[in-house]
């Protein structure tokens, strides 16, 4: 009974904290109302700071801190923090007029930083209007009903091949004990002590999933395969084009079906990606057809690429500019702009999970 008593109790004091809460929100939603009401549009054009010629208003000064995150503008509402944010933004200007003094302004590296920026807002601006909403369930059905083979996947078997010249040897590694059961090291050092397969002995004669009707393996491989019910079961000599061979089950999946509702907001977004990047290749593509562009590609030979061999290839890590992109993001060389600005929450890329898995969440809207 005292139990239950406390638990009341507890539920009574929490069910308090929460009005409590609640009111005090709503207090301040309603301070900050009453601001905005009470304030003249003359007060935001009122001097608040001048740095030089430069000149910082109540409205400027303002719209800085509203375009804060909620969590960093809920530092600044006191005088004391006010002048805090103000002195950062007197900071910022007495440093951009020392450094456009110095003539920082005309560097080729600020200029093109500049660009850089002004590209991603032009992109922003022109692209930002095209949402999620402008692609219609209808266009999500047409393109699901098109590309069936996204969404639904035959049964895959993973087997593991020692590939001989014929039939006896095939039968002595079948003999061999380390051919049997679930583990498959001992299989692995048959394959690299008698497999003549070079494409397949360096991965323990692994040959990765595959469905009934695929062609990267041949068709005996594959039908015998399937006969296999049991993860490290061996099959019987296969005769193929290029040897004899012996197989070990080490995978199974499962057919794989989804719905049209399962994949919907997947499908949704790949093609509001797609309908962005292809709007905004146009845009780019006007705009060079609009402009005058000589190009004397004889002269690339002149270019001279610091610390590349003659005839050698760039490493790892420097990927080539992809669609959207002006030139590929690498360090000292940044993005002119990402080939996808302002992609929603939640874009994916349509891919289907492994059998067993759960249904994938929606897209976080």
């Amino acid at each position: 009974m005292a139990r239950t008593f406390l638990q009341k109790t507890g539920f009574i004091l929490f069910s308090g904290a929460l009005v409590c809460t609640g009111a005090v929100m709503h207090a301040a939603c309603e301070d900050v109302k009453g601001a905005k009401a009470s304030q003249k549009p003359e007060d935001l054009q009122e001097t608040l700071a001048k740095i030089d010629d430069v000149v910082i208003t109540v409205g400027d000064f303002q719209d800085r801190i509203n375009k804060q995150s909620p969590y960093v503008r809920a530092r600044y509402t006191s005088i004391e923090r006010k002048k805090e944010f103000l002195d950062n933004l007197v900071r910022f200007e007495v440093l951009a007029k020392e450094a456009e003094k110095k003539g920082l302004n005309k560097d080729a590296e600020v200029v093109r930083t500049m660009k850089q920026v002004m590209i991603q807002k032009l992109l922003k601006d022109e692209f930002d209007k095209l949402t999620l909403k402008d692609i219609s369930d209808g266009d999500c059905k047409k393109y699901f009903e098109a590309h069936p083979e996204e969404f639904n996947k035959p049964e895959e078997a993973r087997v593991s091949m020692i590939l001989v010249k014929d039939s006896a040897t095939a039968k002595k590694v079948l003999a061999d004990a380390r051919a049997k059961g679930v583990d498959n090291q001992g299989f692995r050092n048959l394959v690299s002590e008698y497999s003549i397969d070079l494409a397949t002995k360096d991965r323990g004669g692994d040959l990765r999933y595959f469905d009934p009707s695929t062609k990267e393996v041949p068709k005996e491989i594959a039908g015998a395969a399937f006969k296999l019910n049991n993860i490290g079961d061996n099959s019987e000599p296969v005769k193929t084009g290029a040897g004899v061979a012996v197989l070990k089950l080490t995978g199974r999946r499962k057919a794989l079906t989804r719905t049209f509702d399962e994949v919907k907001e997947q499908i949704r977004n790949k093609l509001y990606r797609d309908k962005r990047q292809d709007s905004m290749e146009s845009y780019v593509k006007n705009l060079r057809d609009k402009a005058s562009i000589k190009i004397d590609e004889a002269k690339l030979a002149k270019v001279q690429v610091e610390g590349m061999p003659a005839g050698g290839f760039p490493g790892p890590g420097v990927p080539p500019p992809g669609p959207g992109q002006f030139h590929p993001g690498a360090p000292g060389n940044p993005m002119a702009t990402p080939a996808m600005p302002g992609n929603p929450a939640g874009s994916q890329q349509i891919a289907l999970p492994p059998p067993g898995s759960p249904k994938a969440p929606e897209p976080t809207k």
